[in-house]
């Protein structure tokens, strides 16, 4: 039985006690989310264990049963929360919205306020409602040492400039990014005005319900090439009265570029957030890996960016470390996984010689994955056409069709309503031919388990080509993927020429949870379609018509794979996608073993510091201790090659674990080379430790220093506190030159020494 919502027979008294437990419940979330109290302070009014879980009050936590919700013969079940209203919105009756394409503009488009390489640090008037006075117009923490690194050497050459804010009208520039004749399959009319609702059924969002990028819908899609560096500018148009935030959500933001290979200052750190009416300059270079040290004179023709005219830009650094299915989204001090299920996430896609994005380019380099052909569309990278962002997350909504968050689910919060790309259980109109989809979890502690099934649930090909922001070694031809953490991307192809015209085919979600804290089951295709779970985000999702001959002859390939080689197109030379860095020659100059764990303490105090847990992280055999941002736990060498162990400490929960700034290469899994599955043998930056597990993981730590994260990303978990900090040292140097901590104001950001250095 799940553990977080009612089932759909339940009783109308079970309904009405589960309501009512919610609204009683609503006072402190408000309080809670507003910082009016603490968890801390919940502990010493009794509402909260020392566990840091909601008490056992009846009418207050949803899992105690109710007087009113006993069933005949005295036995009792949990109230479980009420469903979400889906007032009269039925599965696969709209369609899916493509991503929206944020717009790339000159630099010259922010000469209003041009970039710097330090912070900028002109003083603007702050509201009263954030304190008064002066402060700074860009948050970033000023001074050297949170100055673009590498700036002079890699100019920003695209300026794209967002809005993180409410729910202001209908998005009436929408821009799927896609020619003609693939608008018209979306059977969305071009110029159509979106309103920001999850089904035209479905109520529109109250301004502050949501905060999304220009805050509009749908997600935004962020392109970019290697060696076109981007200034990202992100501006925060949020409330400035915290309390303006219909229960969850807070209005300072940091803006983390998932997994970059750049700056610790373009990272996102949980600590150098900003205020409303401030920006935040990201300098994001796009660079291969290693480029400091390999390739340096940029002479391999895999190591390279597509041309505006056909042709290769080459570029410094290991092409084995290309990177291509990226996203970004809020990575706030305790409030990411409010913010980023509020609407702060999308997604990017990075081109490269390799993964050009125009699959009629047969050059020797270009592995000619779906996307569209140069010579019908008239660009030469980047085509959308059949190039696909899926943007996959569980949400609930309250009585009145809001979006709706419960703050108290510790172990990890699940909605009960199913949508891709922020739109409930959608239809999506394809051709006769292959397509490649790039998948994101974005939920807050929701696994996935996808297969694609047909009208009798039959299980159907799929081809996975990648995992995380890297094309696999190989790709895979399967009928099911292996279970999706949060924040994982898995990238796959479908080859839909096979079916005829009117054929109906659906991704199909097999992970079963009963709580946040890891799916309980991974139920058979048939199970999942039986409608017998509990669980109301099992099953169908998302459904793909069938509804047209391709446009013009499919061109596309899956290396490897010869029924997916055209007629008359010339077949890849080579069967691999991207093979592996090389480590066989780079010698380990350190092991750190990093142990996940409930029960946590704290061992520090101050701005910097998270003082409950109940999560938290063992660094080397010590204490399990809560989030510090302050509290450097490792320090890597620059140019070093290190072996992490990642360990899960229980065998209740599972933990996705996200390392930034650096991919890694799984070498064991519970000791063993040979546990490692063929679908996690590439680069990822994402690793779920499963139950009991652990996982080791090879990290090269290259090209750029300063202060990066570990954490887990149930985003619940991180924020309550399972999250670690580490620093690569400017110099190089082994000794720690410990970095100050930012505490970030409206009216600018001092500085504190490192509360610890485990």
């Amino acid at each position: 039985m799940s553990r977080i919502y009612l089932p759909s027979d339940a009783s109308k008294a079970q309904q009405k006690a589960a309501r009512k437990a919610q609204e009683e419940r609503r006072g402190i979330l408000k309080a809670l989310s507003h910082k009016q109290v603490s968890r801390r302070d919940l502990i010493r009014m009794g509402l909260f264990t020392g566990a840091g879980i909601l008490a056992p009050i009846r009418g207050l936590n949803p899992f105690v049963p109710n007087l009113l919700a006993q069933v005949s013969g005295g036995s009792s079940i949990p109230t479980g929360l009420p469903r979400s209203p889906l007032f009269g919105a039925t599965a696969f009756s709209q369609p899916m919205p493509r991503f929206d394409v944020l717009q790339r503009k000159p630099m010259s488009s922010l000469d209003y306020c041009p970039p710097t390489k330090e912070s900028n640090q002109t003083l603007q008037q702050v509201d009263p409602e954030l304190g008064g006075g002066r402060g700074p117009i860009e948050g970033r923490p000023p001074g050297p040492m949170w100055a673009h690194q590498k700036w002079e050497q890699f100019q920003p050459q695209v300026a794209v400039e967002v809005s993180q804010m409410g729910n202001k009208g209908p998005n009436t520039s929408y821009n799927p990014g896609v020619s003609s004749y693939a608008q018209k399959l979306l059977d969305i009319a071009p110029g159509s005005e979106l309103a920001l609702r999850f089904h035209p059924s479905m109520p529109i969002q109250d301004e502050n319900s949501v905060w999304t990028f220009n805050g509009t819908i749908p997600p935004k899609l962020l392109i970019g090439r290697y060696g076109e560096p981007i200034l990202f500018r992100h501006w925060n148009r949020l409330p400035t009265n915290d309390r303006l935030n219909n229960g969850f959500g807070i209005h300072t933001i940091s803006t983390h570029e998932h997994n970059g290979h750049h700056g610790a200052e373009n990272d996102g750190f949980t600590g150098a957030f900003f205020f409303p009416n401030q920006f935040y300059d990201y300098h994001y270079p796009i660079l291969l890996a290693g480029f400091t040290s390999m390739n340096t004179g940029a002479t391999d023709r895999f190591a390279s960016s597509p041309s505006d005219r056909g042709g290769l830009i080459q570029v410094p650094g290991d092409w084995h470390e290309t990177m291509s299915t990226h996203w970004f989204h809020d990575h706030m001090f305790g409030f990411t996984s409010q913010n980023v299920y509020k609407g702060n996430a999308g997604m990017f896609n990075i081109y490269s010689g390799l993964d050009r994005g125009a699959e009629d380019v047969n050059d020797g380099v270009n592995l000619r994955l779906p996307s569209g052909q140069a010579t019908k569309n008239g660009k030469s990278w980047g085509i959308l056409d059949y190039d696909i962002n899926l943007m996959l997350a569980d949400k609930a909504f309250d009585a009145n069709g809001q979006l709706a968050m419960d703050i108290f689910q510790f172990d990890g919060f699940l909605g009960d309503v199913m949508t891709v790309n922020l739109a409930y259980k959608p239809y999506f109109n394809v051709e006769r031919r292959k397509y490649r989809f790039r998948i994101l979890n974005g939920s807050v502690a929701r696994f996935f388990k996808l297969a694609l099934a047909d009208t009798s649930g039959v299980a159907q090909a799929i081809y996975q080509i990648g995992n995380d922001g890297n094309l696999l070694p190989r790709a895979l031809k399967l009928t099911e993927l292996d279970q999706q953490g949060i924040a994982e991307r898995y990238d796959i192809v479908i080859d839909f020429s096979k079916y005829a015209i009117g054929t109906k085919l659906h991704l199909v979600n097999l992970a079963e949870h009963q709580d946040g804290r890891m799916p309980s089951d991974n139920l058979t295709l048939a199970q999942a379609l039986s409608g017998t779970s509990s669980d109301p985000c099992v099953g169908r999702f998302l459904e793909f018509r069938i509804v047209a001959n391709p446009a013009y002859p499919d061109k596309s390939v899956v290396p490897g794979f010869t029924e997916t080689y055209p007629m008359g197109v010339a077949a890849p030379t080579s069967p691999m996608l991207i093979p592996n860095p090389d480590l066989s020659q780079i010698p380990v100059a350190c092991e750190r073993t990093f142990e996940w764990n409930r029960g946590a303490g704290q061992s520090t105090t101050g701005p910097t510091s998270e003082p409950n847990g109940p999560w938290g992280v063992s660094y080397n055999g010590g204490a399990t201790l809560a989030a510090d941002y302050g509290r450097i736990s490792s320090a890597p060498k620059m140019g070093t090659r290190e072996i992490w162990h990642l360990k899960n400490g229980g065998g209740g929960w599972d933990h996705p674990v996200h390392v930034h700034f650096e991919e890694g290469q799984i070498m064991a899994r519970d000791g063993l080379a040979s546990n490692v599955p063929r679908w996690e043998r590439g680069r990822k930056d994402v690793y779920r430790l499963r139950p009991g597990g652990d996982v080791t993981i090879s990290l090269q730590f290259r090209d750029f220093a300063g202060t990066y994260m570990e954490h887990c990303h149930n985003t619940t978990h991180e924020d309550h506190a399972m999250l670690l900090r580490w620093d690569v040292n400017p110099d190089g140097t082994a000794e720690l030159s410990a970095m100050p901590s930012p505490v970030p104001t409206p009216q600018g950001v001092t500085f504190v020494d490192p509360t610890e250095v485990l």
